[in-house]
């Protein structure tokens, strides 16, 4: 692919390669999680902040933003920018929320003083950024949210419970959404950005997953006031704008810039390794042809996603703007779950093994990521909501009951 850059761009390539060689940073003293939104303690929080303004500062971050919001002004550096971060295998940026879902959000719907405003020290990770959807009788029926919201003159009182919220520990605003009317399900919904820390009315309370981590937090809102320059586009337009963010988030717009941290073909690299290092039967486990061919089937799933992108590049080949980018979304996830199911497999026994206990094969590695996958082939809509808005949206097919 490196190949087929402009000039511009193989220069742009060839200075991320050459900075993040020179800027590689030390570990922390402790592992950091698999994944940014599990993000639970200060350490990591300082460490994380820290990186991404650094590549911010270097270029590597918001290339293809408009440099009056703090962005590089570069369409199609940030692909660039993301594919040598996650070949160099550095730490990931831990503003994913703000940069894969605010930011764009902010920028399609925002005034030009939001931009200005917000925009900047998202970038930098000098401000973090959750996302305020899910409510406990509202998770994948976005619709039904019951978050109010009511009009006092120049601000609005929120009232209401959202949950399933990563990153809110730390995060000093929240996109949102909030019924302001129920007349309508769809259009009595008002988007905000929400101030969270510090906040009178605002609680976070963090929730124990089933890994033992908190990344995963509730977010109630108890008379909160916030002006009405927080709202983000007209009143009533909230559902337009969530679909904006769920377009991102979901991954249709390619090069949000949360790029770093390992992916697919590091989890097959680790696979392989484990296998050949796994004792069984006199031997090792990748002496076992049916394991072997488990872990083939997974590469070959990961090459088809690989060849998918560079599809969804070409504009002549792409039938139906969303086919992709939810076809993606559901196909990844559960390849991901898929490897670690199999890295379980390998270990045995020994998969039980967690990663508190210094016996666990790779760190415990396996068990958490395969607990963790749960998460994410829920997060964003559930696999089956994918899978029902593809036949109806994209195949034509009849709307489910």
């Amino acid at each position: 692919m490196a190949k087929k850059d402009t000039p511009e761009q193989a220069e742009f390539r060839a200075h991320c390669r050459t900075w993040l060689e020179a800027n590689r940073p030390a570990p922390p003293r402790t592992k950091l999680p698999e994944l940014a939104i599990e993000v639970s303690s200060e350490e990591h929080r300082e460490y994380l902040c820290a990186w991404q303004k650094k590549c911010y500062e270097a270029g590597l971050v918001a290339c293809d933003y408009p440099s009056a919001y703090g962005g590089g002004g570069h369409q199609g550096f940030q692909r660039i920018a993301n594919m040598e971060m996650a070949r160099a295998n550095v730490p990931f940026l831990i503003n994913v929320i703000g940069l894969g879902m605010a930011a764009p959000t902010i920028l399609h719907h925002g005034t030009e003083e939001q931009k200005k405003r917000y925009l900047p020290p998202l970038f930098a990770a000098d401000e973090i950024w959750c996302q305020g959807f899910s409510e406990p009788g509202a998770g994948s029926d976005l619709a039904s949210a019951k978050t109010s919201a009511v009009r006092d003159g120049d601000n609005w009182i929120l009232n209401g419970h959202k949950v399933w919220t990563s990153l809110a520990t730390f995060a000093k605003w929240m996109i949102i959404i909030a019924r302001h009317s129920n007349e309508d399900k769809y259009k009595g919904l008002t988007y905000f950005i929400t101030p969270i820390a510090d906040t009178p009315g605002v609680t976070v309370r963090p929730l124990v997953k089933i890994t033992g981590g908190t990344g995963f937090n509730e977010v109630l809102f108890e008379d909160v006031v916030i002006p009405d320059a927080m709202r983000l586009d007209d009143v009533g337009k909230g559902w337009t704008v969530a679909m904006t963010t769920l377009l991102h988030e979901r991954g249709a717009a390619e090069g949000a810039g949360s790029g770093g941290g390992g992916g697919v073909e590091d989890r097959i690299a680790g696979l392989i390794e484990l296998a050949k290092k796994t004792p069984r039967g006199g031997g090792t486990a990748w002496d076992d042809a049916v394991l072997r061919d488990r872990i083939v089937q997974i590469a070959i799933r990961a090459a088809g996603l690989r060849q998918t992108a560079r599809r969804g590049r070409v504009e002549g080949l792409i039938e139906h703007p969303m086919r992709l980018p939810l076809q993606g979304k559901v196909v990844m996830t559960e390849l991901m779950q898929d490897a670690a199911e199999v890295g379980l497999e390998i270990t045995g026994a020994h998969g039980s093994l967690y990663v508190q206990d210094q016996r666990a094969p790779d760190g415990g590695e396996w068990p958490l990521a395969y607990l963790n996958s749960y998460g994410m082939t829920i997060a964003a809509g559930t696999s089956e909501i994918q899978r029902n808005i593809l036949g109806e949206r994209v195949l034509g097919m009849a709307k489910s009951k």
